[in-house]
């Protein structure tokens, strides 16, 4: 994996500053981040999918809220995917619909196992109390979210997406909530390389701008096109000479046939031996490593088992010596 940083993309500060009504959401400037953040480019995709498709439905911008799920090793977090999450407002208040949480998760870790919840997203400006009152509720899912904003709306070159993390602080005597920018990196995979070229590329399907892999798929697909009519062509040939419509050429016939050798044919018995013992190799591998692991779980279970039956007969005979 590689990673890689952008300009205005790794730093302390928000991407947008901050109004005077939103200095209370926020900590005071001596608060640094706890955590740094690898950012998927995934990750920004799918928001910024959320938020037009949702623009598209209602005709007007509205907020979009999601998780982010990934990986957290030591104080590096890495956000490598993401689901929306459905929410209820009433009188400006926003809740998160938790029933729908669980769900997704569960569906989420049936296909990701090794990925966790990590924190949410939200799209708008500056962060509010409203998106403090959300990172509230979400503290109930995990104990540190992140929380991760875009904008969409930006007038700014730069990425115009902010991290977060919560901190307690206390004003007044009571323990509040606030939030510290953190920093982040955007880390890539060669598989997300190829997606972001093929997304940035075509992104209009009048536009002339081909990406590489759409390019090597066309160059691809023209070729199966071509062998196919090909084949067409020299099989009406040999249907024509077969009723005596077109005369024989022995010179063209004996290409043909040794074009039909070189074409491999799938339903010879050899081919489906070779495919079997192939696959009863692979079966047999797997079983092998099935057992061996299940072999070194028994190995362990038993020598815990002796530890802890030495300790209750060691322990026995230490209170028979005082009885």
């Amino acid at each position: 994996m590689e990673t890689e940083s952008r300009p205005g993309t790794s730093k302390e500060p928000v991407a947008v500053q901050p109004t005077a009504a939103d200095h209370s959401v926020m900590a005071g400037a001596g608060a640094i981040g706890s955590v740094t953040v690898k950012l998927h480019p995934l990750v920004i995709m799918n928001i910024s999918d959320h938020w037009t498709r949702l623009r598209a439905q209602e005709g007007k911008p509205k907020p979009v809220f999601g998780a982010l799920i990934g990986k957290q090793t030591g104080r590096i977090m890495e956000i490598m995917n993401s689901f929306e999450l459905q929410y209820t407002e009433e009188n400006g208040v926003i809740t998160i619909n938790t029933t729908y949480y669980y769900t997704k998760e569960e569906q989420f870790k049936q296909v990701f196992k090794d990925l966790d919840f990590l924190g949410w997203y939200g799209s708008g400006g500056p962060p509010t109390e409203s998106d403090v009152q959300i990172h509230q509720q979400i503290c109930t899912f995990t104990e540190s979210p992140i929380f991760l904003k875009l904008n969409p709306q930006a007038p700014s070159t730069d990425l115009p997406l902010s991290v977060y993390e919560s901190v307690i602080d206390v004003a007044d005597g009571t323990a509040v909530t606030r939030l510290v920018a953190l920093s982040y990196t955007l880390a890539t995979e060669e598989a997300e390389r190829i997606g972001v070229d093929h997304v940035a590329r075509v992104s209009n399907v009048s536009s002339a701008t081909e990406s590489l892999a759409s390019e090597h798929l066309n160059s691809q697909h023209s070729s199966i096109v071509m062998l196919h009519h090909r084949i067409k062509l020299l099989l009406e040939y040999i249907n024509a000479v077969k009723e005596e419509k077109l005369p024989r050429d022995h010179e063209i016939l004996r290409l043909i046939h040794a074009l039909c050798h070189r074409l491999p044919v799938l339903g010879s018995h050899q081919l489906k031996e070779d495919l079997h013992d192939q696959y009863n190799d692979v079966m047999l591998m797997t079983y092998l490593g099935v057992m061996s692991k299940g072999s070194q779980t028994m190995n362990q279970f038993i020598s815990k088992f002796n530890v802890l039956y030495d300790r209750q007969s060691a322990a026995r005979r230490l209170r028979g010596l005082f009885m």
